[in-house]
């Protein structure tokens, strides 16, 4: 995920303060592990709980119920009889719902045995945005032979961190935490925020406990043979601005002046329906659809992707733009919607602080205690160099999909001073490359996609030093230049459209001579001087996704990538194996990161590499067999089947995540070889493929314009067959195998 994760490892020794404010190291601040966190969502409230439905009251953990960028709850546990109960089944499916099998242990309470699973607790769970909280319900049914009574307990801690502090980033300033206060048998935490806001914690029980003291209540439960009864949790959540004046202004959730959305967005999985004969593939592929719609979050009424639960739940540049790119096939108006946000936060002057720029499309807005107090400059940050080619690159192919002008026309202003930031701001030495150079203490030392400080190094396990020009940067902005003059064209502007194709062709000359190691691999990115940044990462592999690669390079760069140092039978390494820094737990220096492997298999379709493409999708597939409900993670381990025979989590990685979400929905469509061209009112199908094991695939409802036309794909001896089942509208349908 990208953003400023800071935390230092134990390599930090050997680096000074500036290099090593903001490295990821494998703890992530967090001593636990949230690999199998029960998650559930809805608008901006979220809450994560241990498969026993537990938040444990030990710290540092990221469990617990969060909102705008606070923990409000971060301790609830039940007790029977003092023992915590176990563990059989969770289920959370729905979204913002889920259900929690639990059972007794054999226990001795009030001079009585109650023997093992005598006791099933059933915990259903439901958060809510209106009212914002967690609502439980805990129902208990006896299978025991004889009467059974016991104590049923439940304890609370509320102690409103703000989500840097959690994640061991910053400690910032303090309001004053008030002591747990019962009133007419409801329990009440408080906290009065040093930035102005008194966030609350009120919760109700029915019926009422016997017991009430602090944090902790106690029920007295009897239950004859297959009875049952049932207790109602409802924990409510608020914040109340205080009269006091904030420190600085930021836009809130919800508030300011309404951004046109052109109506409500379905669900993903109400719009482009995928159904194959696999049912890996179909699981996979439902998972990934209903995260998505867990991960839509609004702002001002717009929707957008947030990037990740329980880190990043906030409006990012790169990942919500990833996102909004990977599901254009399955719905255009979230992409729409997601522009014209990041457009109404576009950099519009020159701060410093925030590392903002004229036309320049933020990193990442953050909106707790600490953003609003300016302890942290994410109001919003704008810490990012690859942010605003992708929102042009977004821009240019959401126009493909839906063969419109409209919202080029629109947002005509913003797309101008973007392709101003790249020439006056974006190059800071003129030599025709995105670069960066962070020179404030609390910014990304990084401003790629791999933004963690120790994530950019040379061969020799040196850091890059600055200012960097990353390698899949670069391809970024000759793709947004090449696609908007498609765009400048259409609408007119000849003049406008050859000058971009010129500086796009020009940039590819330049970068295939001055990033292309003798090796046969793209560098990693060039540094200072103009020093290659020579070692084998996947960022390379991004540059056939964007075109600019030189055929002959896109050949040998995929067989370095699919070599064993960089494939381990999952995905593609973030790093190869065989350089110096690698550590196949290093958050950007050996994991597999699904967002990465499908942009990379991507640019293999593109430039004919089919099989390889198909080989990252199968190893995507093998890989989500292995975690919770084939949900595939933030990132996973780069180690190799034969190291574990599984993949190995990393502990904290987000789940859901969207661009991890997006990963093998956006891929299969590639593989499917779907290439729209809505203005000419045609969808080519280019060397369709189907992954392995999937014998047929069928597409309902493609939109391409304002056609919708549904397919069928059938592997043949010969290759795979497409059929044209219905077309609702005017549209062409061009196989080239």
């Amino acid at each position: 995920m990208t953003t400023s994760n800071q935390l230092i490892d134990e390599k930090a020794p050997e680096l000074s303060h500036a290099e090593t404010r903001d490295l990821v190291p494998g703890n992530f601040g967090i001593r636990g592990s949230i690999t199998h966190a029960v998650v559930i969502k809805e608008g901006d409230v979220f809450f994560l709980c241990e498969p026993d439905g537990g938040v444990p009251l030990e710290r540092g953990h990221g469990f617990g119920l969060y909102y705008h960028d606070c923990r409000f709850l971060d301790g609830y546990e039940l007790r029977v009889s003092g023992s915590k109960p176990d563990a059989l089944v969770s289920n959370a499916e729905g979204g913002s719902t889920a259900m929690l099998g639990l059972s007794n242990r054999a226990m001795e309470c009030e001079g009585q045995k109650l023997l093992k699973n005598d006791l099933e607790i059933r915990w259903s769970r439901r958060v809510s945005s209106d009212p914002h909280g967690l609502f439980d319900t805990i129902a208990l049914h006896s299978f025991a032979a004889a009467r059974i009574a016991f104590p049923l307990a439940l304890r609370f801690r509320a102690d409103f961190e703000d989500v840097f502090a959690i994640r061991g980033l910053f400690q910032g300033q303090r309001g004053t935490l008030h002591s747990p206060e019962w009133r007419e048998k409801a329990l009440h935490f408080l906290y009065e925020g040093a930035d102005g806001l008194d966030r609350a914690v009120g919760i109700e029980f029915s019926p009422a406990p016997v017991a009430m003291q602090d944090g902790n209540v106690r029920f007295a439960i009897e239950l004859e043979p297959r009875q049952s009864r049932q207790i109602s949790v409802s924990i409510s959540i608020s914040e109340v601005p205080r009269t006091t004046r904030h420190k600085i202004d930021i836009v809130e959730r919800g508030t300011g002046d309404p951004i046109s959305s052109n109506g409500e967005i379905a669900s993903l999985r109400r719009n482009t329906q995928l159904s194959t004969d696999s049912l890996l593939l179909n699981r996979v592929m439902d998972r990934s659809l209903r995260d998505l719609d867990v991960l839509r979050s609004q702002l001002t009424g717009v929707h957008y992707f947030a990037a990740g639960v329980p880190w990043f739940v906030a409006l990012f540049g790169r990942d919500s733009i990833i996102t909004a790119l990977q599901t254009l096939a399955y719905d255009p108006a979230i992409a729409a919607q997601t522009l014209r946000l990041l457009a109404r936060y576009q950099g519009k002057k020159i701060d410093p602080w925030r590392e903002e720029e004229p036309g320049k499309i933020l990193h990442e807005l953050r909106v707790g205690e600490m953003a609003r107090l300016g302890e942290v400059p994410h109001t919003p940050y704008f810490g990012t160099i690859d942010a605003t080619p992708l929102w042009l690159v977004l821009m240019a192919r959401h126009s493909r999909w839906t063969g419109d002008l409209q919202l080029f026309r629109e947002l005509r202003p913003h797309i101008d001073a973007a392709l101003d930031w790249i020439r006056r701001y974006g190059d800071t030495d003129g030599d025709g490359y995105l670069e960066y150079e962070c020179k404030i203490e609390k910014g990304l030392a990084n401003q790629g996609w791999k933004d963690s400080g120790d994530a950019i190094v040379n061969a020799d396990g040196s850091l890059a030093v600055p200012p960097i020009a990353l390698v899949e940067v670069q391809g970024y902005a000759y793709e947004a230049k090449i696609e908007l003059a498609s765009l400048f064209r259409r609408a007119g502007e000849d003049a406008r459209a050859a000058a971009l194709e010129s500086e796009a062709h020009e940039l590819r000359e330049r970068f295939n001579r001055d990033f292309w190691v003798r090796d046969g691999y793209y560098a990693l990115a060039l540094q200072k001087n103009k020093d290659q940044v020579a070692v084998l990462s996947s960022n390379g592999g991004h540059a056939l996704w964007s075109g600019i690669a030189e055929p002959e390079f896109a050949r040998q760069t995929a067989a370095h990538l699919l070599s064993p140092e960089m494939f381990n039978g999952w995905g593609i390494r973030t790093l190869s194996a065989a350089a110096v820094r690698y550590n196949p737990l290093g958050y950007h220096l050996g994991t597999v990161w699904p967002h990465d492997n499908s942009l990379i298999a991507a640019g293999f379709k593109r430039y004919g590499l089919d099989v390889a493409a198909l080989r990252v999708l199968t190893g995507m597939l093998e890989a989500a067999v292995h975690f919770d409900a084939h949900r595939l993670p933030e990132l996973f381990g780069g180690f190799c089947p034969d190291d574990y025979g599984v993949p190995v989590s990393y502990p904290v990685a987000c789940q859901p995540q969207a661009w991890a979400a997006g990963a093998v929905p956006y891929l299969v469509m590639a593989i499917l070889g779907l290439e729209p061209d809505a203005f000419s009112k045609r969808l080519a199908i280019v060397r369709p493929a189907l992954p392995e094991n999937v014998h047929r695939a069928e597409i309902q409802g493609l939109r391409i314009g304002a056609a919708h036309v549904d397919l069928v794909f059938e592997r043949r001896i010969e290759g795979v067959e497409v059929r044209v089942n219905s077309v609702d509208g005017e549209l062409e349908v061009e196989v080239r195998q």
